[in-house]
């Protein structure tokens, strides 16, 4: 992934430190059991002027629930259960080892990215509102479409 302007890692960057874009993120990865990783990059795509077909947003979707389950899911379990106090275990030694699994639980949401940048159409037209593709790629991955929350998250992110 280049460095460019229209790079997908700075524009999420950008995006998930503008207000309220975090909470809501999180709400619909909690709540709705959405992949922030995936509808950041398909807000990214409207942002930058990219059409995306069918198949395309099925591939996203594929690589993005590998990913989700494989590698992030199971890092997410470890750094939440790492957020709770043990018996007979250094409260010092838990979080060291649960912000060295919350460094890789980034990483691999990075990488989960740099993944869904390299299936990207090239921009094809001016942007678009994210909103369209939101829903488009939150039907793809699952049943139920949080439609209130999609459009919280399009309101709040980079056009």
């Amino acid at each position: 992934m280049s460095g460019g302007s229209d790079s997908l890692w700075p524009w999420v960057l950008t995006a998930y430190a503008r207000p309220g874009v975090a909470e809501t993120c999180l709400e619909l990865q909690d709540s709705a059991g959405q992949n922030v990783p995936l509808l950041l990059w398909t807000a990214w795509t409207a942002a930058t002027g990219r059409a995306l077909d069918e198949d395309t947003r099925d591939a996203a979707c594929d690589t993005a629930r590998v990913w989700e389950e494989t590698v992030i899911a199971p890092l997410r379990a470890v750094r939440r259960a790492l957020k709770i106090k043990a018996v007979d275990m250094d409260d010092d030694d838990r979080e060291a080892v649960r912000s060295q699994v919350k460094a890789a639980e980034l990483d691999a949401e990075r990488r989960l990215l740099l993944a869904l940048e390299a299936l990207s159409p090239s921009p094809s037209g001016p942007a678009r509102p994210a909103i369209d593709a939101l829903v488009a790629v939150a039907r793809i991955w699952s049943s139920s479409i949080p439609r209130p929350g999609l459009v919280h998250l399009a309101e709040r992110l980079p056009a």
